[in-house]
């Protein structure tokens, strides 16, 4: 299938791709360098050598460059030669990147699923408005998360509880649309709009922050 999805702005680049290649069709689209073979032999799980390859295949199908991706201390990414910043996330069958120049990115994809009600006590805020989309509260409550996922990689900060330091205000779900969310984590109180997508197998939600010193 390959780039499933392409959206460029003034100052950013957001990929989709959906996996339906074997791992040497991947390969056979990256160079193959030293640095690729040595770190897709540390990956054991064949799940996650796909993934892995498709990030790589998907950013260099974005930018037309084999760009190396690095890993802060904390797990963000970012890339060895500093022209993007960058966030990827990925769900069953599918990997997005998100890029920006200026801006620092957060993209999030979670599976359609209901086990999201089990666990909405861990991110919801009793204040936060859940709402209907195709008779069904899932797609909203998966909204949430995603959404508060996205916040927490672009403040990649520790000490984050999702249902108290990150808010999203009432919104009524649609198949794609914005809203607006605040952070209470820090000092800066980052007010974020969250742009989403929702596919019949996923959500996706993405946005960008300001950094400050």
């Amino acid at each position: 299938m390959g780039l499933w999805l392409k959206q460029e702005g003034e100052d950013y680049c957001l990929g989709v791709w959906k996996i339906e290649e074997t791992l040497e069709e991947l390969f056979s689209l990256l160079p193959r360098t030293p640095v690729y073979e040595e770190q897709i032999a540390r990956i054991h799980s064949a799940h996650r050598k796909t993934e892995w390859l498709a990030v790589r295949v998907l950013l260099s199908v974005l930018t037309d460059e084999h760009t190396h991706i690095r890993y802060y201390p904390s797990g963000r990414p970012y890339l060895n030669d500093g022209s993007w910043q960058i966030s990827i996330s990925h769900t069953r069958g599918y990997v997005a990147v998100l890029l920006s120049r200026h801006f620092r990115p957060g993209i999030d994809m979670e599976q359609y699923g209901t086990r999201i009600r089990k666990i909405a006590k861990r991110f919801m805020h009793t204040e936060e408005v859940v709402s209907l989309y195709q008779e069904t509260d899932i797609w909203s409550l998966l909204l949430h998360w995603s959404a508060k996922e996205v916040m927490f990689k672009c403040l990649d900060t520790n000490g984050v509880d999702f249902a108290e330091h990150l808010r999203i205000s009432p919104f009524q779900v649609l198949q794609t649309g914005q809203f607006d969310a605040v952070e209470s984590r820090t000092q800066n109180k980052h007010r974020f709009t969250i742009s989403y997508y929702l596919s019949p197998d996923f959500v996706m939600t993405w946005s960008f922050m300001e950094e400050t010193c």
